[in-house]
């Protein structure tokens, strides 16, 4: 008796200090889901890109809202939801968690690990969509990002917070020149993120192994939304992976994003806007598939002083059909972005790697992002190489030549062999200055073209041994001075007497 009454007495204390409120919540019910889009009615108030919650945990983020229902992606496992769920609102809009800790791992859309490394330790939260800096918050493109690629840092410059993008049929090598600059990295203090969409879970592991293998996955992170992840989630990496290098660019730091690749991006956008019956138009697109690239690539700018001199460079990249540049994506991707590397598979497969198209690429920023030191040695680079390709086909169909015009190619097929480069096998910038300087003035030119490639392995270690001041006054001084250039020139010359006599 004496523990019943005990008991009795607790609840009238519970009840004395209980003090009830009223707490308002807005819910809904699905009225439709089908392929990791849920169309869900009840939730009038809630905004765009608004976090929901589904039952057993699962999340979704607002992304069409009409009069009587409002469209939801779903990110997690949509088939564990049905018609008539409860929807809750949670008031917060769709963002990533941030911090340093995120490099060297590789994460989802939404920065969960799936590496199997354990937690993260998160600082902040970065909305995954942004409005980008406007034009009085941004500093010129004028500072070199080298990728460590010949062809690319002699003709086709990338600069700090210029968007350049990537393009070409599949297998014609558009990720190993993305991973070649990432590995060139190493040096440079900059913070690569490698954003996978759409592809598969041992292709992106593969090139995981590959950062790890050449020591760049210490300045990399890796956002994944894989082939066999909802479409949701490859709509949201590319936004993720341009949150996490806002984050970087906000302290004043330089990053670098790749989005590999956006057509799988546009695809995704596709599925999602058929399945919400959004009107499509060319190519069954919806009509601001352009608008879905040019919010992204934007973002990608070098600040100024007063915002904190960051920079965020993008280097999408775009597959194309039978080297097709005139198709829907890629024609709005090359209108968005500050110029474009086209690889042609007729030069891949006849053995020019990387297989740079040079007519058919350019860079719109140019010698602003390039050294005084490149910009010297090859100013003439892109318009010689452009009219060999034109001679070369010419003297197929004729057997006299001119002196001058032989020269000429006889110039153009070493110096192509030159600027041919194995995988992920980046130079610096003074040894490309060095080697490119070799060919324009000429010193090639009674070697075989046959081996171009072993003399420039035997002069590379040649220079690395006695011409070490030569390449240390090239990086610091960043221009070709005279004395330089005399001393380049004895060094060529004494090379060259006792390689052709081995």
């Amino acid at each position: 008796m004496d523990n019943s009454q005990n008991i009795t007495a607790q609840i009238l204390k519970k009840l004395a200090t209980f003090n009830p409120t009223a707490q308002e919540e807005l819910t809904g019910k699905i009225i439709s889901i089908a392929d990791g889009v849920a169309l869900v009615s009840g939730l009038r108030d809630v905004a765009y890109l608004e976090m929901v919650e589904f039952p057993n945990n699962v999340q979704g983020v607002t992304i069409n809202l009409e009069e009587d229902k409002v469209g939801v992606i779903v990110l997690g496992d949509y088939l564990t939801l049905k018609v008539g769920d409860e929807v809750k609102n949670t008031n917060k809009i769709l963002s990533i968690p941030v911090s340093e800790s995120l490099i060297g791992r590789v994460v989802d859309p939404l920065g969960t690990p799936i590496d199997g490394k354990g937690e993260i330790k998160y600082s902040k939260r970065y909305m995954i969509e942004k409005v980008a800096p406007g034009v009085v918050m941004r500093h010129p493109v004028n500072t070199s990002l080298a990728t460590g690629i010949k062809a690319i840092d002699a003709m086709i410059p990338v600069g700090r917070g210029q968007r350049e993008l990537i393009c070409g049929d599949r297998g014609t090598g558009k990720t190993q020149i993305a991973l070649d600059t990432i590995i060139n990295q190493k040096e440079e203090k900059v913070i690569c993120i490698y954003v996978a969409i759409g592809q598969k879970a041992s292709r992106v592991a593969q090139v995981v192994e590959a950062l790890e293998q050449y020591n760049a996955f210490d300045h990399t992170i890796v956002v994944a939304a894989n082939a066999s992840d909802p479409a949701s989630l490859q709509y949201l990496a590319p936004y993720s992976g341009c949150a996490i290098g806002e984050y970087f660019m906000d302290q004043g730091k330089d990053a670098l994003v790749v989005y590999d690749d956006l057509s799988k991006h546009a695809w995704a956008y596709r599925q999602i806007s058929l399945i919400l019956k959004r009107p499509s138009g060319r190519e069954a697109y919806p009509g601001d598939v352009f608008y879905l690239h040019s919010r992204l690539l934007e973002r990608a700018c070098r600040l100024n002083q007063d915002q904190g001199g960051g920079s965020l460079t993008a280097l999408p990249i775009i597959e194309t059909q039978a080297g097709d540049l005139s198709a829907y994506i890629p024609t709005n991707v090359i209108s968005i972005t500050d110029g474009q590397i086209f690889l042609e598979p007729d030069l891949f497969y006849s053995g020019m790697r990387p297989a740079i198209s040079v007519g058919a690429s350019v860079s719109r920023v140019g010698g602003a992002a390039q050294i005084k030191a490149m910009k010297q040695v090859a100013g003439k680079l892109r318009l010689d190489l452009a009219q060999y390709r034109d001679l070369a086909a010419f003297a197929q169909f004729s057997a006299d030549l001119d002196p001058a015009t032989k020269a000429q190619i006889e110039r153009g097929a070493r110096m192509t062999e030159l600027l041919k480069q194995p995988s992920y096998a980046p130079i610096q910038i003074e040894l490309q200055v060095i080697l490119i300087w070799v060919g324009t003035k000429g010193h090639l030119d009674d070697i075989p073209q046959d081996k171009i490639a072993r003399f420039e392995k035997d002069f590379t270690d040649h220079l690395n041994t006695h011409g070490k001041k030569i390449l240390k006054s090239i990086k610091d001084e960043k221009k070709l001075t005279d004395s330089v250039e005399e001393q380049l020139m004895k060094l060529v010359v004494n090379f060259k007497s006792s390689w052709i006599k081995s």
